[in-house]
């Protein structure tokens, strides 16, 4: 099975099991700490300490709903898909990096937030429409529709 098929199958398994596909939620229902801290030019980062998730969101990106929700669920695909590693979201960076757990965790928030159901409401309209409608960057629907 490759790896967006797997992906595929455990956000959906997230959405139907908690009913929400909002990254916030999803977390805190899995028992992940999430911190809203300064963060420099990190707009976020997931930690592994002493047995326990944390998600550092950098706190100068609240207000900004959509991408809030891109970081948080880039993240949570970090402490889903990779438990033990520290990974650390970088700004002007994030949805382009090539490293293998990099790229898991923008599919994962690429599948979290860009259900079935939004394809099919937002059907007929261009990708920059989507983006404009929807705030998420271009790169989460080219890394969601491939």
């Amino acid at each position: 099975m490759d790896i967006n098929r797997s992906i595929k199958r455990l956000t959906s398994y997230y959405i139907s099991l908690y009913g929400t596909n909002d990254p916030y939620k999803i977390a805190k229902l899995l028992g992940i700490h999430i911190v809203i801290t300064p963060l420099g030019k990190a707009l976020g980062y997931y930690k592994y300490i002493k047995r326990n998730k944390w998600i550092f969101i950098n706190e100068e990106i609240i207000g900004n709903d959509s991408l809030f929700k891109v970081v948080l669920a880039h993240e949570l695909g970090h402490a889903v898909l990779h438990r033990k590693e520290n990974c650390c979201f970088m700004a002007h960076h994030t949805l382009l990096l090539v490293s293998k757990i990099e790229r898991q965790a923008n599919i994962f928030a690429s599948y979290l937030l860009i259900t079935d159901d939004m394809l099919q409401e937002f059907e007929g309209f261009t990708k920059e429409q989507f983006c404009d409608c929807t705030g998420y960057p271009m790169e989460l629907i080219d890394l969601r529709i491939k």
